[in-house]
């Protein structure tokens, strides 16, 4: 099965960088993933800042320009894994360098078959 994991974000955690140390020890955790045949893609995404959204109401299309502050939650990045079932998924998830409170969503993608 495929998951992917939402990494999240908020208006003041994307407003300052993460330290160097995270980033390498993130970069440490993707080389494991890919070492397993786990990892078929990831990223980090930009601040909401350099974003948009597009709202939809009936044929009406709102563009509302980043950044996003009224926002509770943001995306700061995603993984999407090959695992054999989501509590696999879950204890890749529990060996990831993150702290301080951080939440990491993990749904399965949707398959034909669903």
């Amino acid at each position: 099965m495929r998951v992917m994991a939402i990494i999240k974000n908020t208006p003041v955690s994307e407003a300052v960088p993460p330290p160097t140390g995270t980033l390498e020890a993130m970069g440490r955790f993707n080389e494991e993933l890919v070492n397993a045949g786990v990892l078929l893609a990831g990223d980090g995404l930009t601040s909401s800042a350099r974003g948009a959204r597009v709202r939809f109401d009936g044929d009406r299309r709102t563009v509302i320009d980043g950044p996003f502050r009224e926002a509770k939650e943001l995306i700061a990045g995603y993984w999407i894994w090959q695992v054999r079932s989501l509590d696999e998924a879950i204890e890749w998830l529990k060996r990831a360098p993150f702290g301080g409170g951080m939440e990491v969503e993990i749904r399965p993608v949707a398959e034909p078959d669903d």
